[in-house]
């Protein structure tokens, strides 16, 4: 009987494999067709307010700056800037750049001014630029050095400080001002506000809009003022300190009974500011 059971047993095992019923392997799970994350690096946003210095190979070359509105479209990279302190520029003249910005290295190129190209080539962060420069035709003789920028913020909205003539006699000022969010086709940002000032003179001033060189702007460092008053216009010309904490330049005043030279001191800061 034992040996008669056993065989009904095999029986049974052989006819359960043979039908499938055994453990059938695994399925293996579908291979996942999300693409993987792009590794990428996108482009920091640089546009804004730039200022750009020069160190030439050549001697005799100087440190001629750059200044002016940097813009960008995604990858693509233009420029409204002027040449300062160069005797082959005039500094009033706008040179546009267009370009490219691949792998965090940008490559720009000016249109000819005058017969001469400027080539800038180097990365950008937000806030700094470090690269060279290549100078062709016209009287630049094939100038090219080294190039290091940084990014001007937007000027506060709060305004203050003091004017002293050569007679020492001293005077302040306070208001409220506001830089253009976009620059104008020369690479300027226009500045609009008013102020009040304690001088004999006049207590009020408006800042006027006038087409570049005129008026009020920024062009990189430099800040322009023009205030007209119930007698004249204050004039102020400046550029931000070495440590960028204040703006400082010389001031004129002509009216109809006032005409004033001197330097001026003058701060910008926040109402947020603590």
């Amino acid at each position: 009987m034992k040996l008669y059971g056993a065989r009904l047993v095999l029986l049974a095992i052989s006819f359960l494999c043979g039908c499938g019923g055994g453990l059938q392997p695994a399925e293996k799970a579908p291979a996942s067709t999300k693409a993987p994350a792009s590794t990428e690096q996108q482009p920091p946003n640089i546009a804004g307010n730039w200022q750009f210095t020069a160190a030439s190979t050549l001697p005799g070359k100087g440190s001629p700056t750059l200044a002016g509105s940097i813009s960008q479209d995604s990858d693509a990279i233009g420029g409204a800037l002027h040449v300062q302190g160069s005797a082959c520029f005039d500094a009033l003249a706008t040179m546009h750049f267009s370009g490219a910005t691949l792998h965090g290295n940008t490559s720009l190129t000016s249109t000819a001014v005058d017969g001469q190209v400027i080539t800038i080539s180097g990365k950008f962060t937000q806030s700094a630029f470090s690269g060279t420069y290549k100078a062709t035709g016209g009287c630049v003789a094939d100038d090219q050095g080294s190039l290091v920028g940084f990014n001007i913020p937007y000027l506060a909205n709060e305004l203050s400080g003091g004017f002293v003539n050569s007679a020492h006699d001293a005077f302040n000022v306070t208001g409220e001002i506001a830089q253009s969010v976009n620059p104008r086709a020369d690479g300027t940002y226009e500045i609009s506000g008013s102020a009040t000032f304690n001088t004999p003179c006049f207590h009020e001033g408006t800042l006027k809009s006038r087409p570049f060189p005129f008026g009020s702007y920024v062009l990189g460092a430099s800040v322009a003022f023009e205030f007209q008053t119930s007698n004249g216009t204050l004039k102020f010309l400046g550029g931000f300190n070495k440590d960028k904490s204040a703006i400082e330049g010389n001031y004129s005043i002509s009216g109809d009974t006032c005409h004033d030279t001197g330097t001026a001191v003058l701060h910008l800061s926040s109402p947020w500011d603590y």
